[in-house]
């Protein structure tokens, strides 16, 4: 028999998008789970919604803090937690039927296995689909020095992993405004017990909002910045050959948040900085050329992003 999934739902005044996220769980093909829907501090009427789900099903469980952000917000969750798998869903995101059952059956058969996660899309604001599709391969073979150039997982709603991989390594870190998910996958990797299994198929969309979290772009900086600097300080000999790569993967990264933010001359900034840090990266992995091409033509550029993720509206993640 496998094993039971607590499925961690941070939400802060996302009343726009709750329903979705919990919908797409009870969609479902696998049925023993349970939905911690950890409200952060709403002022909307977030934690209504989410209480006409609990009324309807049993599995669905609300629970309620003081605002201390997604961090604060994973961590509160997981504690509650009864399962001994923890599924990650962000609550403006959205997971495809099978997303469960695909990602317990290889924990359930491999214990060396510590992570699972699949290929993913993104949505705009409004739920529409975008062509923007992450695939979750690794840049390199050894998952801590790929985690330090790309978090190959792609984002906070993806990941299903070992309720004991928390407990060993310790829960993500409070102190980061972003870039926490990032930390928490490098020290699983650190322990070199657990490893991380791909699946090819897109089976979860996570939502990109221009003004949301992830585009605060200096704050995005700062905090990986501290996420890079932590991991060498913990592992200084097999950190030490890659800090090049990593700051040039950051640095691409950086210029396309703020194309996508509409500032282009930042942008410009950033890309250069990473050709000077590790130009290679360029050569060797389409996507950071595509940035690069796109921050070079950046009046079409953004033209494109616009027509792909539709209007820029205030939302907080």
């Amino acid at each position: 028999m496998l094993a039971k999934v607590s499925v961690i739902v941070p939400a802060y005044n996302i009343s726009a998008y709750i329903a979705d996220a919990l919908e797409s769980l009870e969609r479902q093909s696998y049925k023993d789970f349970e939905v911690l829907i950890v409200d952060d501090g709403s002022t909307d009427n977030t934690a209504e919604i989410v209480k006409s789900f609990c009324e309807r099903d049993s599995r669905f469980r609300l629970l309620q803090k003081p605002n201390g952000g997604l961090a604060s917000a994973r961590n509160y969750g997981i504690r509650h937690a009864q399962g001994e798998y923890i599924a990650l869903l962000d609550g403006d995101d959205i997971y495809q039927p099978d997303k469960l059952i695909t990602h317990v059956i290889p924990l359930a058969h491999s214990t060396g296995i510590g992570v699972v996660y699949s290929a993913s899309r993104a949505i705009r604001e409004d739920g529409k689909p975008t062509f923007m599709v992450l695939s979750g391969k690794p840049v390199k073979s050894d998952p801590l020095l790929a985690l330090l150039c790309k978090n190959f997982i792609g984002h906070g709603s993806n990941a299903v992993f070992r309720r004991c991989i928390f407990d060993e390594v310790g829960g993500f870190d409070e102190t980061l405004r972003s870039c926490e998910d990032i930390d928490f996958w490098l020290r699983v990797a650190e322990t070199r017990r657990w490893s991380f299994y791909r699946l090819p198929h897109i089976l979860c969309c996570y939502r990109v909002c221009p003004s949301g979290l992830s585009f605060n772009v200096q704050q995005m900086q700062r905090s990986r910045e501290k996420v890079i600097s932590a991991a060498y300080k913990r592992s200084p000999e097999l950190v030490q050959s890659i800090l090049p790569t990593a700051y040039a993967y950051m640095y691409r990264y950086l210029a396309r948040l703020s194309l996508t933010a509409g500032n282009v001359g930042q942008a410009r900034y950033f890309i250069d900085v990473a050709l000077s840090s590790d130009g290679s990266i360029f050569y060797r992995d389409w996507r950071s050329l595509l940035t690069l091409i796109s921050v070079k033509v950046a009046p079409l550029a953004k033209l494109g992003i616009k027509q792909t993720l539709g209007t820029v509206k205030t939302h907080s993640r």
